[in-house]
């Protein structure tokens, strides 16, 4: 494989894709905010004026790599409450009569349920109901996702003590 043009911050993170793969590969594999359109036509019409950042009511949007918006779970949840959506004067957004995203969470094997730690913390903070724990004879209940339930709003991620739990577009 021969390396053209490699961006150094694409190598820092490990990126290493021909010229022929980047035409093919959006630069960026950000969570953009809900309703948003797909990543290519989105980093073209985004002008990064960060008037959704401004408004987001629970902090999630930050200004990502090359400013744009992005969404880190870690700061919070998505509420879905649109505004970003209002306060935004671009084409960068499908209509909120649709579904907000396809993101749907997932929950890694250093869950502490898997070191027979009890914790339940994201099913407490779930209010879709989506995360559910199996009981297991003779051992600590296990946690597992019902997909059509999960809505990608990331109130989980930040309740995991352990960092567990990541969101990831469902397909």
């Amino acid at each position: 494989m021969v390396v053209e043009n490699l961006p150094r911050r694409a190598f820092l993170r490990g990126r290493f894709l021909t010229s022929s793969q980047q035409e093919n590969t959006p630069q960026f594999d950000a969570v953009r905010p809900p309703w948003s359109i797909g990543e290519r036509e989105f980093i073209d019409k985004c002008t990064r004026c960060s008037a959704c950042l401004t408004v987001c009511e629970t902090k999630i949007l930050i200004k990502g790599e090359g400013g744009f918006p992005e969404v880190r779970f870690d700061n919070g949840e998505c509420t879905f409450c649109q505004k970003c959506v209002e306060a935004c004067q671009q084409a960068v957004f499908r209509s909120v009569d649709e579904t907000p995203w396809e993101h749907k969470i997932r929950i890694h094997e250093h869950c502490l349920t898997q070191h027979r730690i009890e914790c339940r913390s994201c099913q407490d903070s779930c209010s879709m109901n989506a995360i559910r724990f199996r009981l297991q004879s003779g051992g600590v209940a296990q946690p597992w996702v019902e997909m059509e339930q999960c809505n990608g709003c990331g109130a989980c991620i930040q309740s995991c003590p352990v960092s567990a739990i990541k969101i990831l577009k469902h397909e």
